[in-house]
Protein backbone atom coordinates (compact mmCIF):
# COMPACT_ATOMS: atom_id res chain seq x y z
CA UNK A 1 0.00 0.00 0.00
CA UNK A 2 1.28 3.37 -1.07
CA UNK A 3 0.09 7.25 -0.05
CA UNK A 4 0.33 10.93 -1.70
CA UNK A 5 -0.52 13.98 -1.22
CA UNK A 6 -4.43 14.01 -2.67
CA UNK A 7 -4.03 18.21 -3.39
CA UNK A 8 -6.34 18.61 -0.85
CA UNK A 9 -3.68 18.72 2.45
CA UNK A 10 -5.19 14.69 2.92
CA UNK A 11 -3.33 11.66 2.07
CA UNK A 12 -5.15 9.48 -0.85
CA UNK A 13 -4.40 5.89 -0.52
CA UNK A 14 -3.57 4.14 -4.12
CA UNK A 15 -3.99 0.41 -4.75
CA UNK A 16 -3.68 0.08 -8.99
CA UNK A 17 -1.39 -2.18 -9.90
CA UNK A 18 0.08 0.61 -12.34
CA UNK A 19 0.86 3.21 -9.66
CA UNK A 20 2.35 0.07 -7.21
CA UNK A 21 4.85 -0.86 -10.48
CA UNK A 22 5.58 3.28 -10.80
CA UNK A 23 6.41 3.24 -7.23
CA UNK A 24 8.67 0.44 -7.22
CA UNK A 25 10.97 2.72 -9.57
CA UNK A 26 11.28 5.36 -7.24
CA UNK A 27 14.04 5.20 -3.86
CA UNK A 28 11.75 6.62 -1.04
CA UNK A 29 14.66 6.75 0.96
CA UNK A 30 16.65 9.62 -1.65
CA UNK A 31 15.91 13.06 -1.96
CA UNK A 32 16.69 13.90 -5.87
CA UNK A 33 18.11 16.77 -7.80
CA UNK A 34 14.91 18.44 -9.66
CA UNK A 35 15.92 17.68 -12.84
CA UNK A 36 16.50 14.02 -11.68
CA UNK A 37 13.26 14.20 -10.16
CA UNK A 38 11.06 15.53 -12.78
CA UNK A 39 12.87 12.74 -15.20
CA UNK A 40 11.72 10.30 -12.64
CA UNK A 41 8.13 12.00 -12.69
CA UNK A 42 7.60 11.72 -16.35
CA UNK A 43 8.68 8.06 -16.58
CA UNK A 44 6.48 6.57 -13.92
CA UNK A 45 3.47 8.15 -15.53
CA UNK A 46 1.37 5.79 -16.53
CA UNK A 47 -2.17 6.98 -16.77
CA UNK A 48 -4.08 6.81 -20.66
CA UNK A 49 -4.37 10.50 -20.42
CA UNK A 50 -2.05 14.00 -20.38
CA UNK A 51 -1.42 13.89 -16.18
CA UNK A 52 -0.59 17.05 -14.34
CA UNK A 53 3.06 17.62 -13.07
CA UNK A 54 2.31 19.10 -9.20
CA UNK A 55 4.50 20.50 -6.82
CA UNK A 56 3.85 19.82 -3.29
CA UNK A 57 5.82 22.05 -0.83
CA UNK A 58 5.43 21.45 3.23
CA UNK A 59 6.20 24.60 4.68
CA UNK A 60 7.52 25.68 8.55
CA UNK A 61 4.98 28.51 8.31
CA UNK A 62 1.85 28.55 10.91
CA UNK A 63 -0.71 30.23 8.54
CA UNK A 64 -3.02 30.80 11.54
CA UNK A 65 -0.38 33.75 11.72
CA UNK A 66 -1.40 36.50 9.40
CA UNK A 67 2.64 37.53 8.75
CA UNK A 68 3.19 33.75 8.21
CA UNK A 69 0.56 33.78 5.60
CA UNK A 70 2.09 33.10 1.56
CA UNK A 71 0.00 33.80 -1.00
CA UNK A 72 1.20 35.18 -4.77
CA UNK A 73 1.16 34.36 -8.11
CA UNK A 74 4.20 34.01 -10.61
CA UNK A 75 3.93 33.23 -14.48
CA UNK A 76 5.39 29.99 -15.48
CA UNK A 77 7.39 30.27 -18.59
CA UNK A 78 6.17 27.67 -20.32
CA UNK A 79 2.21 27.82 -19.14
CA UNK A 80 0.54 25.11 -17.33
CA UNK A 81 -0.92 23.18 -21.01
CA UNK A 82 -4.15 23.69 -19.24
CA UNK A 83 -6.67 25.74 -21.10
CA UNK A 84 -7.95 28.25 -18.27
CA UNK A 85 -11.39 30.45 -18.22
CA UNK A 86 -11.32 33.65 -16.77
CA UNK A 87 -14.48 35.33 -15.35
CA UNK A 88 -14.03 39.07 -15.12
CA UNK A 89 -16.29 41.33 -12.82
CA UNK A 90 -16.01 44.57 -14.35
CA UNK A 91 -18.23 47.90 -15.55
CA UNK A 92 -17.67 50.94 -17.83
CA UNK A 93 -15.23 50.79 -20.17
CA UNK A 94 -13.64 47.73 -18.36
CA UNK A 95 -16.26 45.54 -19.65
CA UNK A 96 -14.86 46.38 -23.38
CA UNK A 97 -10.95 46.25 -22.45
CA UNK A 98 -11.97 42.43 -20.55
CA UNK A 99 -13.51 41.26 -23.49
CA UNK A 100 -10.56 42.29 -25.91
CA UNK A 101 -7.97 40.53 -23.83
CA UNK A 102 -10.11 37.60 -24.14
CA UNK A 103 -11.84 37.03 -21.01
CA UNK A 104 -14.25 33.96 -21.34
CA UNK A 105 -16.90 35.88 -19.26
CA UNK A 106 -17.53 39.53 -18.06
CA UNK A 107 -20.23 40.88 -15.76
CA UNK A 108 -21.03 42.65 -13.21
CA UNK A 109 -24.53 42.33 -10.25
CA UNK A 110 -26.28 40.02 -12.62
CA UNK A 111 -23.64 37.05 -12.41
CA UNK A 112 -24.19 36.99 -8.67
CA UNK A 113 -27.97 34.96 -8.43
CA UNK A 114 -26.16 32.79 -11.61
CA UNK A 115 -23.10 32.03 -9.00
CA UNK A 116 -25.24 31.73 -5.64
CA UNK A 117 -27.95 30.10 -6.69
CA UNK A 118 -28.07 27.90 -9.83
CA UNK A 119 -24.03 26.94 -8.96
CA UNK A 120 -22.28 28.39 -11.89
CA UNK A 121 -18.67 27.69 -11.58
CA UNK A 122 -17.77 27.60 -15.14
CA UNK A 123 -14.83 29.52 -14.35
CA UNK A 124 -10.92 29.02 -13.38
CA UNK A 125 -9.92 32.39 -12.26
CA UNK A 126 -12.14 35.19 -11.10
CA UNK A 127 -10.53 39.20 -12.01
CA UNK A 128 -12.15 41.50 -10.38
CA UNK A 129 -11.35 45.38 -10.83
CA UNK A 130 -11.41 47.21 -6.94
CA UNK A 131 -15.05 49.49 -7.64
CA UNK A 132 -16.66 45.68 -7.97
CA UNK A 133 -15.00 44.02 -4.70
CA UNK A 134 -18.64 45.31 -2.78
CA UNK A 135 -20.48 42.84 -5.69
CA UNK A 136 -17.68 40.19 -5.45
CA UNK A 137 -17.33 39.98 -1.61
CA UNK A 138 -20.98 38.95 -1.25
CA UNK A 139 -19.88 35.49 -3.10
CA UNK A 140 -17.11 34.94 -0.71
CA UNK A 141 -18.70 32.26 1.10
CA UNK A 142 -19.16 30.47 -2.51
CA UNK A 143 -15.83 31.31 -4.05
CA UNK A 144 -13.80 31.57 -0.89
CA UNK A 145 -13.84 28.16 -0.05
CA UNK A 146 -13.01 27.26 -4.40
CA UNK A 147 -9.63 29.39 -4.08
CA UNK A 148 -11.60 31.71 -6.64
CA UNK A 149 -11.68 34.72 -4.43
CA UNK A 150 -10.03 37.55 -6.59
CA UNK A 151 -7.12 38.85 -4.31
CA UNK A 152 -4.54 41.95 -4.97
CA UNK A 153 -1.59 39.66 -3.99
CA UNK A 154 -2.28 37.28 -6.55
CA UNK A 155 -3.10 40.24 -9.43
CA UNK A 156 -6.32 39.30 -9.53
CA UNK A 157 -7.92 42.78 -8.56
CA UNK A 158 -6.93 44.93 -10.89
CA UNK A 159 -7.69 48.00 -12.84
CA UNK A 160 -5.23 46.65 -15.77
CA UNK A 161 -7.30 43.90 -16.71
CA UNK A 162 -5.79 43.10 -20.09
CA UNK A 163 -2.18 42.78 -18.69
CA UNK A 164 -4.54 40.45 -15.72
CA UNK A 165 -5.72 38.34 -18.50
CA UNK A 166 -2.63 38.12 -20.51
CA UNK A 167 -0.71 36.91 -17.74
CA UNK A 168 -3.49 34.07 -16.15
CA UNK A 169 -3.35 32.85 -20.26
CA UNK A 170 0.05 33.04 -20.21
CA UNK A 171 0.31 30.38 -17.73
CA UNK A 172 0.07 32.50 -14.58
CA UNK A 173 -0.87 29.95 -11.29
CA UNK A 174 -1.17 30.87 -7.88
CA UNK A 175 0.21 29.64 -4.65
CA UNK A 176 -0.87 30.21 -1.07
CA UNK A 177 -0.63 27.58 1.98
CA UNK A 178 -3.61 25.18 2.37
CA UNK A 179 -4.67 24.64 5.88
CA UNK A 180 -1.79 21.98 6.52
CA UNK A 181 0.45 25.14 5.73
CA UNK A 182 1.13 23.25 2.65
CA UNK A 183 1.36 24.96 -1.46
CA UNK A 184 0.10 22.34 -3.85
CA UNK A 185 0.84 24.01 -8.04
CA UNK A 186 0.75 22.68 -11.11
CA UNK A 187 4.02 23.28 -12.96
CA UNK A 188 2.92 21.70 -16.50
CA UNK A 189 1.42 18.00 -17.73
CA UNK A 190 3.70 15.02 -18.53
CA UNK A 191 4.22 15.84 -21.85
CA UNK A 192 6.25 19.01 -21.24
CA UNK A 193 9.92 18.02 -22.06
CA UNK A 194 12.24 17.99 -19.22
CA UNK A 195 13.69 21.34 -19.92
CA UNK A 196 9.85 23.02 -20.24
CA UNK A 197 9.08 21.22 -16.64
CA UNK A 198 12.87 22.40 -14.98
CA UNK A 199 12.15 25.74 -16.35
CA UNK A 200 8.46 26.17 -14.99
CA UNK A 201 9.76 24.43 -11.63
CA UNK A 202 12.58 26.71 -11.42
CA UNK A 203 10.40 29.91 -11.63
CA UNK A 204 8.15 28.74 -9.15
CA UNK A 205 10.46 28.11 -6.44
CA UNK A 206 12.00 31.87 -7.29
CA UNK A 207 9.12 32.99 -6.22
CA UNK A 208 8.98 30.65 -3.00
CA UNK A 209 11.66 31.43 -1.43
CA UNK A 210 11.37 35.17 -2.06
CA UNK A 211 7.93 34.89 -0.54
CA UNK A 212 9.36 33.60 2.86
CA UNK A 213 7.56 35.64 5.58
CA UNK A 214 10.03 37.60 7.86
CA UNK A 215 9.24 36.45 10.76
CA UNK A 216 9.78 33.22 9.80
CA UNK A 217 12.14 31.81 12.43
CA UNK A 218 13.91 28.01 11.72
CA UNK A 219 13.38 26.18 8.50
CA UNK A 220 11.38 27.36 5.90
CA UNK A 221 10.64 24.61 3.26
CA UNK A 222 10.35 21.15 5.56
CA UNK A 223 9.95 19.25 1.90
CA UNK A 224 9.46 19.22 -1.21
CA UNK A 225 7.50 16.39 -3.35
CA UNK A 226 6.85 16.14 -7.48
CA UNK A 227 4.34 13.88 -8.72
CA UNK A 228 2.47 13.07 -11.69
CA UNK A 229 -1.71 13.58 -10.53
CA UNK A 230 -2.03 9.85 -10.45
CA UNK A 231 1.60 8.67 -10.17
CA UNK A 232 4.18 8.13 -6.89
CA UNK A 233 5.77 11.23 -5.30
CA UNK A 234 9.45 11.62 -5.96
CA UNK A 235 11.28 13.62 -2.91
CA UNK A 236 13.34 16.70 -4.00
CA UNK A 237 15.90 17.90 -1.80
CA UNK A 238 15.36 21.18 -0.42
CA UNK A 239 18.90 21.46 0.20
CA UNK A 240 20.05 24.84 -2.27
CA UNK A 241 16.91 26.33 -1.27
Amino acid sequence: MDARWDGQGGIRMKHGKKYTEAAKQVDRTVFYEPGDAIALVKKVAAAKFDETVEVHIRTGCDGRHAEQQIRGAVVLPNGTGKTVRVLVFAKGDKVNEAEAAGADYVGGEELIPKIQNEGWLDFDVVVATPDMMGVVGRLGKTLGPKGLMPNPKAGTVTMDVTKAINDIKAGKIEYRLDKTNIIHVPVGKVSFTEEALQENFNALMDAIVKARPSVLKGQYLRSITLASSMGPGVKVSVAKY
